[in-house]
């Protein structure tokens, strides 16, 4: 799955990420959800049907081979970006064989601004898997985050490796990718589920193409290792995280190798690891639905509503969106694209499950929906759907959707293996969402055709012995259900659950006083909430 945050206050933010992988990538199915390995060797323990383990807490020492890896002293530069400096950190490409060689890994950070007592590094991640930190750093985290905690912290950021300027994974081409974006996700007939899984294996060859180094090493196991020698090259005693999305994911399975170094973690918009595959794909797809039902009770309330008027249901405002995409299927719509794209049913659905992230792009989305559906114009859309594919004018995308790809087929199993699979599925994908559920029951299939065999399984992370760890859930959340955020905070030993009533994904820099006084309060006096504490 593919997860993504926008912060309310703070237009320029790249969206943290939800875990999506597939032709229907941005529409965030949790099908190919990430979750790494039962062990830290990434060998899979698990039993059919048996509870999920807990993650192993890796052993203090640091071993003799990585030693020089953990020693090693950063050299710091300008960035091109004025405040901010950027180095390269060496890790193992493979930590049960260091020998085997080094994958460099892109870091930038921000010095502390103030002239208080200095608290160290805080780490922040925007999840993904596949978005870049540094990106985040540099357009939001370093300049939006409060300035008291700007003041305090050395705000820091590694891209993962795989990810943006850290040997990223590659896959397909511009024009491939744009072929690939716009293969028909709900398909009607024998031929066109063909057309999708020929598109998943081209897409899954690709990659193994391309990237054969990096592919399996990419888990978040290794990832959640590398911030660890991250850590000790800054100097710092324990980690400082924020982490977003799939960031918490990654903050969490820090937490469960590390329980002894962890500071002060916050886990916003938080993944549950010890789901099975099949299940989180239900969990987020009825998600998107509830973040839809409420789309929807606020735009027949607007004017410029194209689906419906005041006294219009959610319902039959889904209807009138499903009738919408099957005229789009039938019968794609121009949009003035330089390479000549039209808008067909999945570029479109993927443009209305991007808005459904966050409250603040309804508006675009009314605009974008009443162009296209009164003015046989796809232009709107089409800027939804590219924002969140991260394709820019000239038809070059960003590695995002191929480090998602290759992270979240490495970390768990694929949910389904054929398209029989997806079919028995239906039933329960239409049901938790009548609008979105059969194309993201289809989006689920996308890494049964991967290069590179899953290492990881579902698991408990407990982290015993870990400092207060912050966990955040937004009740209406669309891409991690706050019931996600629930259960990793009774997995934790140390967790405090810090609850978001309202709409849209994560919490945190978002609109919420109460929620961003209490988390600055326990970053910058390490006072966690009170159990149960709720803002809205």
């Amino acid at each position: 799955m593919y997860l993504r945050r926008t912060p309310r206050r703070a237009p320029r933010s790249p969206a943290p990420r939800p875990r999506t992988t597939g032709t229907l990538l941005a529409a965030a199915t949790a099908a190919v959800l990430l979750v790494p390995a039962c062990s830290p060797s990434g060998s899979s323990n698990a039993v059919e049907g048996a509870a999920p383990v807990a993650l192993a807490a890796l052993p203090k020492a640091t071993p003799a081979a990585l030693a020089p890896y953990y020693d090693q002293k950063l050299t710091w530069r300008g960035c091109g970006v004025s405040g901010f400096e950027c180095t390269t950190m060496k890790a193992p490409l493979d930590y049960a064989d260091p020998s085997a060689g080094d994958v460099k890994l892109a870091v930038a950070r921000k010095k502390a601004t103030g002239d208080g007592k200095p608290l160290g590094s805080l780490m922040v991640n925007p999840g993904g898997p596949g978005g870049s930190a540094i990106g985040y750093l540099q357009q939001y985290a370093g300049i939006g985050y409060p300035a008291k905690v700007r003041a305090r912290y050395d705000m820091v950021a590694m891209d993962p490796r795989g990810v943006a300027r850290s040997e990223p994974v590659e896959c397909l081409g511009g024009r491939a990718m744009d072929r690939f974006t716009q293969t028909d996700t709900t398909p009607d007939d024998q031929r066109e589920t063909g057309q999708l899984v020929d598109a998943y294996k081209k897409f899954a060859e690709g990659c193994g193409k391309r990237s054969t180094r990096m592919l399996r090493h990419v888990s978040t196991v290794e990832a959640a290792r590398d911030m660890d020698v991250l850590r000790a090259a800054l100097g710092d005693r324990k980690l400082t995280y924020v982490g977003a999305s799939y960031g918490t994911f990654l903050g969490a399975t820090y937490a469960g190798l590390f329980p002894d170094r962890v500071g002060r973690l916050v886990l916003d918009g938080a993944m549950d690891p010890s789901v099975p595959s099949r299940t989180q794909n239900l969990d987020q797809t009825a998600g998107f639905e509830t973040a839809f039902q409420s789309f929807a009770t606020d735009c027949v309330q607007q004017s410029d509503c194209p689906l419906g008027g005041k006294g219009t249901s959610p319902e039959q405002v889904g209807d009138a969106l499903k009738a919408f995409f099957r005229k789009l299927d039938a019968h794609p719509i121009p949009t003035g694209d330089a390479d000549g794209r039209k808008l067909g049913e999945a570029l479109a659905t993927t443009g209305v499950i991007a808005a459904m992230y966050d409250e603040a792009a309804w508006a675009q989305l009314r605009e974008g929906l009443t162009s296209a559906m009164k003015e046989n114009d796809g232009a709107g859309l089409l800027v939804l759907s590219d924002g969140y594919y991260e394709r820019d004018a000239k038809g070059h995308y960003t590695n995002l959707m191929f480090a998602n790809a290759a992270v979240n087929c490495l970390d768990l199993p694929a949910a389904y293996s054929t398209p029989e699979q997806v079919e028995e599925a239906m039933p329960a994908f239409e049901k938790a969402s009548p609008v979105f559920g059969r194309g993201l029951a289809w989006a689920s299939l996308s890494c049964a055709y991967w290069q590179v065999k899953p290492t990881g399984e579902p698991h408990r992370i407990e982290a015993k012995g870990a400092a207060p760890i912050v966990v955040v859930g937004t009740t209406r959340d669309p891409a991690t259900p706050y019931r996600w955020a629930q259960s990793l905070s009774r997995q934790l030993s140390s967790a405090r659950l810090l609850t978001y009533e309202g709409d849209g994904h994560t919490a945190y820099g978002r609109g919420s006083t109460c929620i961003d006084s209490t988390i600055n309060a326990y970053l910058l006096r390490g006072t966690p909430p009170a159990e149960g504490k709720r803002c809205s």
